[in-house]
């Protein structure tokens, strides 16, 4: 695993993430960052973003809306994401250890060494029902 020297910068944007639940983009992070470091660069921003990654201290999630958002927390959770507003939820889920052994009935599969796996799971959230139900709008599920 890399080790990197020390950044005000980067423990700025690790600060930053770490104090969010919303999943931001690098879009997102750059404008809360540039607060502090009004001279900030958006490509500083998803450089220290990407090596952050790299050395495992976040991680990037794909969520199929074209943009990478980024979560500080690194412990084993899945996401649900509203097709919606495409807002990402945190899910702790119960069957956790059950996913776990999902790696190794796939490995039997697998061309090479699973070490994880990622589920994300798709929906509308209560927000947005809620919205829909107060401007009469029905949509399905």
């Amino acid at each position: 695993m890399k080790v990197l020297k020390y950044s005000r910068q980067r423990e700025s944007i690790k600060a930053s993430l770490m104090s969010r639940h919303d999943h931001p983009t690098a879009d997102a992070l750059y404008a809360s960052i540039r607060e502090e470091f009004p001279n900030i660069s958006l490509g500083t921003v998803y450089r220290n973003l990407n090596l952050l990654v790299e050395t495992g201290e976040i991680c990037k999630i794909h969520c199929g809306d074209g943009a990478d958002h980024f979560d500080g927390n690194t412990s084993d959770h899945y996401h649900f994401v509203c097709r919606e507003c495409s807002q990402i939820y945190d899910m702790e889920l119960k069957a956790a250890e059950a996913l776990r052994e999902l790696d190794t009935s796939a490995q039997d599969y697998a061309p090479g060494v699973i070490d994880g796996h990622s589920v994300m799971f798709f929906g509308r959230c209560q927000n947005c029902i809620e919205k829909n139900k107060k401007e009469g709008i029905d949509k399905p599920a």
